[in-house]
């Protein structure tokens, strides 16, 4: 096995049992080949809509035991609004706000843990698509199904040959764009995290009106999701170096 530097651990795996451990992301291979950048950014991304949906779970919480009013509610209440368009909508089956928190918030904990850990199991990608949902089911909130469905259809990329990408990604452009994964990793996570922070605080430093700082906000998150196409076809070019 090689092992080569690489945000949160860019490894190959290969033979049966292979496992490493590299800057906190531990990749298990048995007997598959895994391709490491899918695998890497899929397992960030993981974390970072879990972490969404734990917001979502700790301002539920902060409602206190009492009744949703519904399907469809507002994770935060009228009064602690911090901006007029910062209510974080959501759906449960669980209408009570100290229940559905409580739900949301253990289940997008499973979903970060089995992001990092689990992932590249064999039935790896199915049980992180149903940890999503039930997520989305239990209050986590409603918009990002928006990227998390995405990031599972490329995460059933990381132990399958990557014939789709080579027909896609011209041979001369793939060492070039295989450099460009973990930069391009950080900035949809910084994007993303920016996206998040405004849509519950409303805070965006020299802006005041509101419409103009919920444009921003949609635009954060906008980039963040082409960010997470580019940052896959990145990825792909440098798993392909490891698939010759």
């Amino acid at each position: 096995m090689r092992a080569r530097p690489a945000l949160c651990g860019l490894i190959e795996g290969r033979g049966p049992a292979a496992s490493a451990i590299g800057d906190g992301i531990m990749v298990r291979t048995s007997g598959r080949r895994i391709n490491p950048a899918t695998r890497t950014i899929s397992a960030v991304l993981g974390v970072a809509l879990a972490v969404a949906g734990l917001h979502h779970g700790i301002l539920e919480i902060l409602q206190g035991n009492r009744p949703t009013g519904g399907w469809f509610f507002m994770a935060i209440a009228p009064g602690q609004l911090m901006w007029a368009n910062g209510t974080e909508g959501a759906f449960t089956l669980l209408q009570n706000f100290m229940v559905t928190g409580v739900a949301a918030s253990l289940v997008a904990l499973a979903a970060a843990a089995f992001s990092l850990f689990y992932l590249d199991r064999p039935r790896g990608p199915p049980i992180f698509l149903l940890l999503f949902v039930l997520l989305v089911l239990v209050g986590g909130g409603i918009g990002f199904i928006a990227f998390f469905v995405p990031v599972w259809a490329y995460a059933t990329r990381i132990d399958r040959p990557l014939a789709g990408w080579r027909k896609i990604i011209p041979e001369g452009a793939r060492r070039g764009l295989a450099k460009l994964w973990q930069p391009l990793l950080w900035l949809t996570a910084i994007a993303f995290a920016i996206g998040l922070e405004i849509s519950i605080f409303g805070i965006v430093a020299g802006l005041g009106a509101e419409q103009t700082v919920l444009w921003m906000c949609w635009s954060f998150l906008g980039v963040a999701w082409l960010l997470v196409h580019a940052t896959y076809a990145c990825g792909a070019a440098a798993d392909i170096a490891h698939r010759p």
